[in-house]
């Protein structure tokens, strides 16, 4: 599933296309995605201008001078393609500027999904209003994830995995950043003294940073809207790498809970 890095490179990807641009067409191809596309998307988008592009946790946002914002979420194997040569039976949203730029938004399991809300009331849309701060912004410190974490005794892992604790970090890069900051996945989140967790603070940020920094991780089907490859999977530490070594030496080992698969190494993640 794209993660917070690759929502955040799609949204950069589609700056250039859209930002300031008018919509000369919008077009909906089919009534649902994961959940029913609002029916008033075209008559709402059609002839809006673009006045800004974001990104809220994994979910990417379109700014109107309407008043409006397009929210998708990418889902599964959701990515947008830029000027696709021909229409694809997975392209469910086509846009079209007045630039003579297009878009396609390709879904091919149709798990991503597509909402329109005013721009006033962002904050109140249900998936953000019990959000906690961006992984990539000045609230997250060592000192606030002592405190939102407080006795409980919950694995680390899955308290990073709750969005009401942190906004937008998915299983890869979590994985990625306990190992980074030696933090056993299974260590109850409650017990990890202040100096440790700033370190993971740190590594989080880090490894957000440089997923960006690298396109984000190609798994699948996830892909730029340029049509180019993420290569940050060439530089994962542990995670994919079952009966690999560490750079420590120990073996990188794996275990599923949840359906979810979860990376690491006993050697220097103890604790």
């Amino acid at each position: 599933m794209p993660e917070l890095p690759e929502v955040e490179t799609t949204v950069r990807g589609l700056t250039p296309v859209l930002a300031g641009q008018r919509l000369a067409s919008v077009e909906p191809r089919r009534a649902d995605l994961r959940k029913a596309i609002p029916v008033d998307l075209r008559q709402r988008l059609t002839g809006a201008t673009v006045t800004a592009l974001g990104r809220r946790a994994k979910y990417g946002l379109i700014g109107t001078d309407r008043g409006d914002t397009l929210i998708f979420h990418l889902g599964m194997s959701g990515r947008w393609r830029l000027n696709p040569g021909t229409i694809e039976p997975h392209d469910h949203l086509l846009i079209a500027t007045a630039a003579g730029r297009s878009l396609a938004l390709n879904d091919p399991r149709r798990f991503g999904f597509l909402d329109l809300v005013r721009t006033d009331a962002l904050d109140a849309y249900p998936p953000f209003a019990a959000m906690g701060p961006e992984p990539l912004g000045p609230a997250l410190t060592g000192a606030y994830l002592l405190a939102a974490l407080g006795r409980r005794t919950a694995p680390i892992k899955a308290m990073l995995l709750d969005q009401r604790i942190v906004a937008g970090l998915g299983n890869i890069y979590v994985c990625e950043a306990l190992h980074r900051a030696r933090i056993a996945p299974s260590r109850a989140a409650g017990r990890i003294a202040l100096p440790r967790l700033e370190r993971l603070a740190d590594a989080i940020k880090a490894v957000l940073q440089e997923a960006i920094a690298a396109g984000g991780s190609s798994l699948r089907d996830f892909a730029h809207p340029d049509g180019a490859l993420g290569y940050f999977s060439k530089q994962f530490l542990v995670y994919g790498r079952e009966g690999g070594a560490c750079a420590c030496g120990g073996p990188v080992r794996r275990r599923v809970e949840a359906g979810r698969s979860t990376f690491w190494c006993p050697r220097c993640q103890r604790g």
